[in-house]
């Protein structure tokens, strides 16, 4: 027969292993909800340095007078300076004309067209995709034609996360313009997979907003991560290929304080460049 005392000492022993089974529950959930903030948070990290990556290629345009990034946060520092591969610029001024609003669209749609930029580091042929991108392609028809590109220098080069450089903006610092916007295009781009833009690929800079592209420009030396937010317009030639990763084996300076521009080590400008229809 259980006395009195042995069924208090029972009842206190239960008592105990409820608290107990308590407590191990609480910090079982403890410790999937800490997981779950952990692997938020991992998210939240990824995608700011993504944005920030993409944020790529702020302004080049009067209406947000931004300037262009195309740089993650890692490239922020200089790669390793290797000699100069590239020659002096041809003699000429750069061009500082801009308009308010976009060319009419002039182009023949059906035409092939392809674009040269003679560089201080050689000849970059690109395909253009014309029936893909009308309007980037008769704002860079207009432009060329204009000498709008001609003596500018290509102004960044990320070694870092992304694999670009960027040129088309006459005043060098990331800022510049031709004064109007064009359309995003061709973001569905049987090109663009898995959220990479691949090597050899030519895209628009824009300023992280929808239809925000202007003069500014991106060449794809590596694959590079990137959401579809970017108009591919062109593709580099294999010769053009071997002049861009020269350009790339140079490395880039430190970031500008001012700009935050990684410019490339090797003297990049575009003495000419001009497109002609085939």
């Amino acid at each position: 027969m259980v006395t009195q005392e042995q069924r208090k000492r029972q009842l206190a022993r239960e008592k105990f292993l409820r608290q107990q089974q308590r407590r191990t529950s609480a910090r079982r959930k403890a410790r999937m909800r800490n997981s779950v903030i952990a692997s938020v948070l991992g998210v939240i990290v990824i995608g700011s340095v993504a944005l920030y990556t993409t944020g790529v290629m702020k302004g080049n345009d009067d209406k947000s007078n931004a300037s262009a990034d195309v740089t993650p946060t890692p490239s922020a520092s200089a790669t390793k300076k290797a000699p100069d591969p590239c020659a002096k610029p041809a003699a000429g001024k750069i061009k500082t004309e801009t308009w308010k609003k976009e060319p009419a669209v002039t182009i023949d749609k059906s035409a092939k067209y392809t674009m040269k930029l003679a560089t201080t580091c050689g000849d970059i042929d690109i395909a253009l995709k014309t029936s893909a991108a009308p309007h980037t392609v008769n704002s860079f028809d207009f432009l060329a034609g204009k000498g709008f590109f001609d003596h500018t220098k290509c102004h960044r080069l990320v070694t870092s996360g992304i694999y670009v450089l960027q040129c088309g903006d006459p005043t060098g610092a990331g800022s510049g313009g031709p004064g109007y916007t064009i359309p995003d295009e061709n973001l569905k781009d049987t090109s663009l997979k898995g959220g990479v833009y691949p090597a050899g690929t030519v895209a628009m800079a824009n300023t992280g907003q929808k239809h925000t592209g202007g003069s500014q420009f991106f060449l794809v030396y590596k694959d590079s991560q990137l959401p579809a937010s970017y108009t591919p317009f062109g593709t580099i030639d294999a010769a053009g290929m071997k002049v861009l990763n020269k350009i790339a084996a140079a490395g880039a300076q430190a970031a500008d304080p001012t700009t935050g521009n990684t410019a490339p080590n090797a003297t990049v400008v575009i003495n000419k460049a001009t497109v002609t229809k085939s």
